[in-house]
C-alpha cells in the first residue's frame, strides 16, 4: 500500500488491507501471488460509520446523530437548541435530541431534569412528576422529544414539558450521565 493512497480507501478497503499486511497468510498460500484486491464489501454510507464510531468508540468525529434527521424533525415542528432563546414566549415548542444528563435530586419533589443535546447545542426539559410516572420508560431512554405550549422566561433554552414521546430516528447518541 503506498503512502497517502489511504485517502481513497473506504473504511471497510482499510480495514480488509490492514487485516491482509497484519495475518500471515501460512504456507499454504506462500505461493501464491499477492494481489491488491479491494475489500468485496460495500462502502458504509453515513449512518453506518455513526453506528460503527458509536460502537466503538462512544463518540464520532462524523456529524451529530440528531443531523440525520433534521430535515425531518422540521417537518415535525421540532426545534433546533439555538433557536429557543428566540422564540416567542407561550408558544407551543417542540425540542428533541440526545439525552446527554437526567437528573432527579431528592429536593426537586418529584421533577427530573433533561439536557437534551441536538447538533446545535443543549436544550433543557423540565418533566413534571405525574408526566415521569406515566412515561417512566419513555424519560429514561436515550433519545426524547418534548412538547411544551407553556409560558417561558424570554431568552432561556429550557421547557416545561407537557408531553413527551420518543424520538422517529433511532441513532445512537453519545453515552450519557445520570444522576438520580
Amino acid at each position: 500500500m503506498k503512502i497517502g493512497s489511504s485517502a481513497k480507501l473506504h473504511r471497510r478497503d482499510a480495514l480488509w488491507k490492514v487485516e491482509r499486511a497484519v495475518r500471515h497468510s501460512g504456507p499454504l498460500l506462500d505461493e501464491l501471488p499477492e494481489n491488491d484486491s479491494k475489500s468485496p464489501l460495500r462502502p458504509m454510507n453515513a449512518e453506518e460509520r455513526l453506528v460503527a464510531d458509536f460502537r466503538g468508540t462512544g463518540m464520532t468525529v462524523g456529524p451529530h446523530p440528531m443531523a440525520y434527521h433534521r430535515v425531518r424533525m422540521a417537518a415535525m415542528g421540532i426545534h433546533k437548541a439555538n433557536e429557543l432563546s428566540h422564540i416567542p414566549n407561550g408558544r407551543h415548542l417542540r425540542i428533541g435530541g440526545c439525552v446527554i444528563a437526567r437528573q432527579r435530586p431528592g429536593t426537586a419533589k418529584g421533577f427530573v431534569f433533561l439536557s437534551l443535546e441536538d447538533e446545535t447545542g443543549v436544550a433543557n426539559a423540565i418533566i413534571t412528576p405525574d408526566l415521569f410516572q406515566k412515561n417512566r420508560l419513555l424519560v429514561t431512554s436515550e433519545q426524547f422529544l418534548s412538547s411544551s405550549p407553556a409560558p417561558r422566561p424570554v431568552h432561556t433554552t429550557s421547557i416545561r414539558s407537557h408531553s413527551g414521546q420518543d424520538m422517529p430516528p433511532s441513532l445512537p447518541c453519545r453515552r450519557r450521565t445520570s444522576f438520580t
